[in-house]
Formats: structure tokens, sequence, C-alpha cells
């Protein structure tokens, strides 16, 4: 990137298997971005880059709880190119997919071959770092489930299932003083092809993060509802602030399950064994939740895709429910 000039990068903020992302500003106009790096140097990371960028591109209009994509730029070896809606059927691009999911590095298994996805940058980390250093507030809960069924439901309107929906993949940028939620890292998301109902698409490979996988996605098919179950299971965890610990990487992280012994398993993956399980819903204290949020969590992690909620009908229901809603004062 720095070979181009147009962005400086200030620190590395986050790494992963899917890549590197950095906190960088723009040169030109001294704002601040995201810049995240992803090396295709084999065909599953190229899958997991090419996936972001389709979904990112494929939104015509922006969404104020969806990360937004500056531009996306294609490094193989010391040149670098702008991928954006005119290049989308190019030589250059089309090149890439053929060459990388051979499993080459490019035109020169020596040279460097990266993509660059440059985004608006948000300065109050992940929902999962944000919700833990604080105390439970209703009010704030109640903003970041409104903001991300808004959000859910806008990515299915336009055609995009996100088949990963977790805290982690959920992040916090301050307006005015407020946070407000940006769904991002598209990775295993999915665009569906045509302008039918996204509901009715499905999809046979499972994937996900085990904790957040509906009970049908760990059976190899399911629909946008999977979507659904996932947003359930953090608005539980966030409600109760239920954590469990990430084997890998040792951190607490927000989510539900179902305790067996001293082993916790999955809630999509309890369902699936048992599909008549009753859910305690609230699982720690009965005044922590009104009974129209019960039955709304209830609604969005049904075992039946059939019984559950879609994001439409997710974000009326969102609207309605009495939780974190500032109580009026009567005047006599």
């Amino acid at each position: 990137m720095a070979a181009e000039a147009k962005y400086s990068i200030v620190r590395e903020v986050g790494r992963g298997s899917y890549g590197v992302v950095y906190e960088a500003v723009a040169n030109r106009t001294g704002s601040k971005v995201a810049v995240k790096r992803m090396h295709c140097n084999v065909p599953e990371n190229v899958e997991l880059a090419l996936q972001e960028f389709w979904a990112l591109q494929s939104i015509q209009k922006q969404h104020e709880n969806v990360i937004q994509l500056e531009e996306c730029i294609l490094q193989n070896g010391q040149a670098f190119q702008p991928l954006g809606q005119r290049y989308r059927k190019s030589d250059t691009h089309l090149l890439l997919i053929e060459t990388c999911l051979k499993g080459r590095r490019c035109l020169d298994p020596k040279a460097a071959c990266f993509l660059w996805f440059v985004m608006e940058f948000c300065d109050g980390g992940n929902m999962n770092e944000y919700l833990l250093s604080r105390g439970p507030d209703p009010q704030l809960n109640h903003s970041f489930m409104r903001q991300l069924s808004s959000a859910v439901a806008f990515l299915h309107r336009n055609q995009i299932v996100h088949r990963d929906l977790k805290a982690d993949n959920i992040l916090i940028s301050h307006q005015r003083g407020n946070p407000v939620i940006k769904v991002a890292d598209f990775g295993l998301s999915k665009v569906c092809q045509g302008k039918g109902n996204v509901n009715q698409y499905r999809f046979s490979s499972a994937c996900g993060s085990n904790f957040y996988m509906a009970p049908e996605v760990w059976e190899g098919h399911y629909t946008a509802k999977a979507d659904i179950f996932a947003l359930g299971i953090i608005f539980w965890a966030m409600v109760e602030r239920i954590t469990f610990r990430d084997g890998d990487t040792e951190k607490e992280l927000l989510g539900t399950y179902i305790c067996q012994g001293k082993e916790l398993i999955p809630l999509g993956e309890a369902l699936l064994e048992n599909p008549n399980m009753k859910l305690e819903i609230p699982q720690k204290n009965k005044k922590s939740m009104p009974a129209d949020l019960c039955t709304l969590l209830h609604d969005m992690l049904a075992f039946n895709p059939k019984d559950r909620l879609d994001a439409f009908q997710l974000e009326i229901r969102i609207r309605q429910i009495s939780y974190g809603k500032k109580r009026q004062r009567s005047v006599s």
C-alpha cells in the first residue's frame, strides 16, 4: 500500500486466519480508514476474499449499520490495481480467480498477491469487547438489537446472507457520541442471484462459528433464516451477559449454549439432537427481560425454520418490544 502513497499504515489492529487488519490514513484527505489485507496464496483465502468483495460490491445503497467498502485493491507483486464495478469482469480479475483457485500465486510464484479492502474505520472495537467492558444496559442492548435487525433485514433485501454473524464480526463506531453497529466480515457470505425472496434460496455448505449455527446448518441444508438464529444467540447472550471461553483463543465470548456435565454444547447442535427441548429463557434472572422479549427470542431460536421469524418480521417485532425503552412519565 505504501508504494502507491495513497494510504499510510498507522498500526495493526487485528489478525486472524483471514488476514491482517490495519488502521491507516488516507493521505489525500487525512481521514482514518481500516485496511484489511488478505493473502491470495491458497484457494481458501481467495474464496474468502472474493465472497467479501462480491457481497460489499453488490450493495447499491449504503446502510448505516453495514460496514462501508471504500475500495478494493489487487496487489500483484509491486503492481496495484483497484477493483470496482467496472473491473468485475476484467481479464485481470478473472485471472486472479483462475490462477489462485488452482493453488498458484498469480503470474509470478515469487510475487506477493494480496487483496486489500479499504473500509470505514470503527473506533469502538468489536461488539464483544465493547459490551463485556461495560455493565448491563437495557437501553444500549435494545439499541443494538434494533440496529442489528435493521442491518440484517437490509442485507436480506439485497439478497445477501451473512452466514457468520457473531459479536466478534460486529464492529462499533461512534457518531455524535453514540455507539453505532457495523456488521462486517463477509468472507462466508452468499449473494443470491435473482430478485426472489431471499428465504427461498437453499444452501448446503455448513459454515459459520459453532456456537451461533442454527440446527439446520449443522445438517447442511438451510436458508437465510440461519442468520436469524445467530442473531437470537447474540441477543440472548447480550441481554443476560452469557459468555463462554473460546478454546482456541482463550477469549471470553458472548454466546448461549447447553451444559452437559462440564461440556458446553452449541445451542443449535443441542436442538438438532433434541428438537423438543424447551429453552429456559431467561436463563439467569427472570427479572432481566419482559415476557415479550422472551417470546421474541423463542421465535428467533425455533428449531424448525418455518416457525422462525424472517429478517423482515424481526425488524418490525424489535420496534414493538418493551425491553429497554424509556418509560413515559404520566402527568396528572
